[in-house]
C-alpha cells in the first residue's frame, strides 16, 4: 500500500476509552454512541438485566446477572467516514488493572461524570493514569435531567481534580424537572430537551441563539441564569486550544443525559473533530544484539502491534482465546507472516476479527489505531509485541503487585487438569494473578480487589466446570525480584525457598506476610531488587538469562 493512502487511513482512526466511577452512566453512553453511529439498531439497558436484552458491551454472564461491567470490551463503528474504536472499561475499582492496561492502548479518553456526585473516587484513580500518560480527556457531565449540582461547581471540581482548565463546549439550561436543554457554544444554538429514550438526536428541536427574545420568553428565568453562569464559565476558562488539549493540558466539557439520548451527538462529533488520530509509540529496537529506543510512526509500512488484553472463552462453545491487539503501525492483511517478539515464534491465528462486543467480523485489513483479535490456542501473553519481522518491543503494560491472596481448593479432585487449564488461561488474560509456589502446595490467587476472586470463582465453575473453594492464606503482598548476578539470585532462593513463587509469565516473586518482610530481606540481600510492578514479561526474561 502506498504511504499516502496508509497515512490517510491512519488519519481516519480514533481510538478512545470510556472511563468513570460505577453508575455514572458509562455503559449507557457507550450504547448510545453505538446507536447513533449506526453500529447497532436497538440499545440494551443495563437496568433491564432480568430481561433478555443487555448492554451490548456487557457480554459475560456475571455482568448480565449483576448489571455491571467486569471486563473491558471493544467496539468498532463507522461515523462521518471515520473509524472509531471504542473501549468500554470496568468502572469497579477491583478491576482497575484491566482498565489501566486498556488505557495504554488508546489515544484519548472520554470521562463520564455523574452531575449529582461530581468526580468520584474511581474516576480520580483513572485520571491519575491518564495524567501519567498525558492522555487527552473529553469530559461528559451526565444525568442533567435529574436534580444535580450547579454546573459551575462541577467545572470547578473537575479542574481541581484534573489539574487542568475546563473549556465548556455545551452549557445546560436548568436541571432536573426544569432541564430545558443545552446551549451549543460551537454551533451558537440551543438544543431543546425532551425526555424519552426512543428519540433520535436529529429529532430534538434546535433554536439559534440569535432568536434570543424567543428563548428568553420560552425558558424565562432558567435561560437567563444559564446565560449568566455560562458567561462566568467562559470568562474564567481559556479558549479551546487543540494543541493544549492533545498535550493533556485542558479538557473540553459537554453536558447532557445519556439515557434520554440528549447531548450525546455533540460528544460523537467532538471525538471526530477534536480527538487525536493514532500517535507515534516508543519501542526498544534490537539490532545485532544492540538495544536502542526508537519512535515507531503509525504510518510506517512495518506492521507492529501490542497485546493489551487476552480473553478466554468469549464463545464458551468453542473454548477460544482471543488476544486483543492494538495496531501500532502499518497495515494488517490476512495471510501475513507474524512473529511474537518475546519468544521469536511465528504466530498462526486460526482467525483474525474486529469486534462489536461479542459479535465479530473477519478482518480484511486493519491500520494503526484499530483493535483486532487473534484467535489462538496459547503462546501469546499480555504485553507481547507482534510484528511482521522487525525485532522491536513496546513497553509500558503494567502488572501491579497484588494486595489480597487466597488459596484454591478443588471440591472434586478429579477436576485437577481442568483447574490447571482454567487458572493458566485466567492468569494469562490478567483476570487474576496466579502464583505457583516453588516449594509446591496449593496454587495462590493474587488480586487487587475482592470482587476479582468472586468473578474467577464464577468463571471457573461456568467455563471450566471446576467447583472451587477459596481459603485465606498468610500472604499480604508480593514483590517481583531480579538480581545483579545468577549467583546472588541462587543464594536468595536458597535462603527463602518457602517464600518464592512464579506467576503466569514465569516471573519470580517473593511473597510477604507483613510490610517488614521486604525491608528485612533487602537488608540481608542488598543486591536483590524488589519490584512492586512489572511490565509485560521483562522480569521473567531477565531472571531466565
Amino acid at each position: 500500500m502506498q504511504v499516502a493512502s496508509l497515512a490517510a487511513e491512519v488519519k481516519r482512526r480514533r481510538t478512545f476509552a470510556i472511563i468513570s466511577h460505577p453508575d455514572a452512566g458509562k455503559t449507557t453512553l457507550t450504547e448510545k454512541l453505538l446507536l447513533f453511529s449506526g453500529a447497532i439498531q436497538i440499545a440494551g439497558s443495563v437496568k433491564a438485566r432480568k430481561a433478555t436484552r443487555h448492554a451490548t458491551s456487557d457480554w459475560m454472564e456475571i455482568e448480565k446477572q449483576r448489571g455491571i461491567s467486569v471486563a473491558s470490551s471493544v467496539m468498532q463503528m463507522l461515523y462521518r467516514e471515520h473509524v472509531i474504536n471504542l473501549l468500554d472499561t470496568p468502572g469497579h475499582k477491583d478491576f482497575s488493572e484491566d482498565t489501566y492496561r486498556v488505557l495504554t492502548a488508546v489515544d484519548s479518553a472520554l470521562m463520564v461524570i455523574d452531575a449529582a456526585n461530581g468526580v468520584e473516587a474511581q474516576t480520580k484513580r483513572l485520571i491519575e493514569v491518564c495524567r501519567t500518560r498525558d492522555t487527552p480527556i473529553i469530559t461528559f457531565v451526565n444525568k442533567m435531567d435529574r436534580e444535580v449540582r450547579d454546573p459551575l461547581d462541577i467545572l470547578d471540581e473537575v479542574e481541581r481534580e484534573l489539574g487542568m482548565p475546563c473549556v465548556p463546549m455545551t452549557w445546560p439550561v436548568g436541571q432536573g424537572k426544569s432541564f430545558g436543554g443545552i446551549i451549543d457554544l460551537r454551533a451558537h444554538s440551543m438544543k431543546v430537551f425532551e425526555s424519552g429514550s426512543q428519540r433520535r438526536p436529529q429529532d430534538f428541536e434546535t433554536v439559534p441563539l440569535s432568536d434570543l427574545q424567543a428563548l428568553q420568553t420560552r425558558f424565562g428565568h432558567e435561560f437567563a441564569t444559564a446565560l449568566e453562569s455560562m458567561e462566568l464559565a467562559t470568562g474564567a476558562s481559556p479558549t479551546f486550544d487543540r494543541e493544549a488539549f492533545l498535550a493533556g493540558k485542558q479538557t473540553p466539557v459537554f453536558f447532557g443525559s445519556g439515557v434520554n439520548n440528549f447531548g450525546v451527538m455533540e460528544v460523537l462529533d467532538a471525538l471526530v473533530d477534536l480527538a487525536p488520530a493514532p500517535q507515534a509509540r516508543t519501542s526498544t529496537l534490537i539490532t545485532q544484539g544492540q538495544t536502542q529506543l526508537k519512535t515507531i510512526e503509525p504510518d510506517q509500512a512495518l506492521f507492529s502491534g501490542v497485546v493489551f488484553k487476552v480473553q478466554a472463552n468469549m464463545d464458551p462453545s468453542h473454548r477460544d482465546r482471543i488476544a486483543f491487539v492494538r495496531v501500532a503501525s502499518g497495515r494488517y492483511a490476512p495471510g501475513m507472516k507474524l512473529k511474537v517478539q518475546r519468544t521469536g515464534k511465528e504466530l498462526r491465528p486460526t482467525s483474525v476479527v474486529t469486534f462489536l462486543s461479542q459479535r465479530r467480523e473477519a478482518v480484511e485489513e486493519a491500520f494503526a489505531g484499530d483493535i483486532i483479535g487473534f484467535t489462538t490456542h496459547g503462546g501469546v501473553q499480555l504485553g507481547d509485541t507482534i510484528t511482521d519481522g522487525a525485532s522491536l518491543q513496546f513497553t509500558g503494560l503494567p502488572f501491579f503487585a497484588p494486595e489480597l491472596f487466597m488459596t484454591v481448593v478443588l471440591k472434586n479432585p478429579l477436576r485437577t487438569k481442568q483447574l490447571q487449564t482454567g487458572l493458566a488461561q485466567l492468569g494469562e488474560e490478567g483476570a487474576i494473578q496466579v502464583f505457583r509456589p516453588d516449594a509446591g502446595g496449593l496454587m495462590l490467587l493474587g488480586a487487587i480487589g475482592q470482587l476479582q476472586f468472586e468473578v474467577v470463582q464464577h468463571r471457573l465453575k461456568a467455563e471450566y466446570d471446576c467447583d472451587v473453594r477459596l481459603e485465606g492464606c498468610p500472604y499480604t503482598g508480593a514483590r517481583w525480584i531480579t538480581a545483579d548476578t545468577p549467583q546472588e539470585l541462587k543464594e536468595f532462593l536458597n535462603a527463602y525457598p518457602s517464600r518464592m513463587a512464579s506467576d503466569a509469565a514465569n516471573a519470580l516473586a517473593y511473597l510477604c506476610t507483613s510490610p517488614y518482610d521486604v525491608r528485612l530481606a533487602q537488608e540481608r540481600f542488598p543486591k536483590i531488587h524488589f519490584h512492586p510492578l512489572r511490565e509485560h514479561a521483562g522480569l521473567a526474561l531477565q531472571n531466565a538469562q
